[in-house]
């Protein structure tokens, strides 16, 4: 590929979760994802059964998707990707970057994760593969957060060379939290954009919430 062919080549940030719910902190980092990293558009793949997950109670996929998609319209940059709805589990992210990038084949693809996944990612399924896969990796990296590359770099030979860091705001808001608010009668409304708040409120979501 030439110097001008990828000089033009369109950035794709991928952005994988289970979306449960989607909430404001989720568009917050994905935008300054797309802003600091220079990316044209961000698919959102939504998760149906993620593979770390297997113990948690977690919402009905077709229940998400349409959550999703209501936190999603109102950006044009931001784009619900169904590359994990469309396939059985397990999900694993190598496998979802090799299917988008036979998707997009000439498309930059930058997979985005916060520095306790990236901490992480020696452990797992098969992280060599899946540095091949990625061109780039956007770490989400919070204030005095510290990642050590070194010891990253001795599990995963050449990761440092794919990490891009962008400065992420400190933002404590998590689904599970939002819907321990919602189970629990307290306030949540502001945690989430006005039309995933409406719809939850509408389909009586999260008011059965098991509460540890």
């Amino acid at each position: 590929m030439t110097s001008r062919m990828l000089k033009n080549r369109k950035r794709l940030g991928i952005f994988g979760g289970t979306f449960d719910p989607p909430h404001v902190g989720h568009l917050i980092l994905a935008d300054e994802a797309r802003f600091q990293l220079n990316l044209d558009r961000i698919l959102w793949v939504l998760t149906p059964f993620p593979p770390h997950k297997t113990s948690q109670q977690i919402t009905d996929v077709d229940q998400r998707r349409i959550l999703l998609q209501a936190a999603l319209d109102q950006n044009p940059s931001f784009e619900l990707n169904t590359t994990d709805l469309d396939r059985p589990a397990p999900h694993f992210a190598v496998d979802t970057l090799t299917i988008l990038h036979a998707e997009f084949p000439e498309a930059e693809l930058v997979y985005l994760m916060g520095g306790d996944s990236l901490d992480d990612l020696p452990n797992w399924n098969d992280p060599t593969d899946f540095l091949s896969a990625a061109d780039k990796i956007g770490v989400m990296r919070r204030p005095g957060e510290f990642i050590d590359l070194l010891r990253l770099e001795e599990a995963v030979p050449g990761i440092s060379r794919k990490v891009e860091f962008l400065d992420a705001p400190f933002l404590e808001i998590s689904s599970s939290h939002i819907r321990r608010r919602v189970a629990e009668g307290g306030a949540f409304r502001y945690y989430l954009s006005a039309p995933v708040y409406e719809l939850i409120m509408q389909l009586h979501l999260y008011k059965t919430e098991e509460i540890n």
